[in-house]
């Protein structure tokens, strides 16, 4: 993925057509060393292509991947559902932490350590 971002940025700055040396630059200056073999296969996969073509026919096969929002839904309102009763007191519970909280900061009485 990083080698892909890379050879982005290069297009993004100009670089139609960036080369492994390109790449690497980018890659070292954030200090992440470039494996050969996988630059190689990226600048290979993406030479002579419109970078733009390839961004849209990957979105389009992106719109056909479930998202699974519809699959999560009713099973989070079935767990709703089933931790309906114990939201009051989880409830209460972080009421009662946070006053514990408050009297333990008034200990110092508004001294700091070395005040």
């Amino acid at each position: 993925m990083r080698y892909v971002a890379a050879y982005l940025l290069a297009v993004l700055g100009g670089n139609t057509s960036p080369s492994a040396k390109d790449i690497k630059a980018i890659l070292g200056s954030v200090g992440i060393e470039a494996d050969d073999e996988r630059l190689n296969k990226v600048i290979s996969e993406l030479n002579g292509k419109d970078i733009n073509e390839v961004m849209n026919s990957g979105l389009s096969k992106l719109a056909s991947v479930p998202a699974g929002g519809a699959v999560a839904a009713p099973a989070a309102a079935a767990a709703g559902a089933a931790g309906a009763g114990a939201a009051p007191a989880a409830a209460e519970e972080k009421k009662e932490e946070k006053k514990e909280e408050s009297e333990e900061s008034d200990e110092d009485m508004g001294f700091g350590l070395f005040d």
